[in-house]
């Protein structure tokens, strides 16, 4: 699944409990354009982060259990020169490829950073 995708999907997943009205399961998985299977899934994930979402049988909702809220947030920025070196070390991968000359018996190993 895409990153932004799934990030909208958790928004719209918070919006949708915090009304109080998501419906059972399968509604509320058809709210979110998702099977239930993946609806769970996403349920699951948010609960191993502390999220206290729950489902009521008799109210047919999903609810926190007690106040909460989900904010995502992404910012996407060129990086200046100086947060392209904190983020790379310095180091700027294939941008710089030096070829050497060798002999044709020398066997030439070039080892790149990961």
């Amino acid at each position: 699944m895409k990153v932004f995708e799934y990030l909208d999907r958790i928004g719209r997943l918070n919006r949708i409990v915090q009304r109080g009205h998501t419906g059972t399961p399968v509604e509320f998985a058809r709210q979110l354009g998702v099977s239930r299977t993946c609806l769970y899934e996403m349920i699951d994930e948010l609960r191993s982060r502390g999220v206290p979402i729950v489902y009521s049988k008799s109210l047919k909702t999903f609810y926190y259990s007690h106040p909460y809220d989900i904010t995502i947030t992404c910012s996407l920025k060129p990086l200046s020169f100086a947060e392209e070196k904190e983020s790379s070390g310095g180091i700027k991968l294939f941008s710089t490829i030096l070829f050497f000359r060798t002999l044709p018996y020398e066997i030439s190993t070039v080892t790149l950073p990961c």
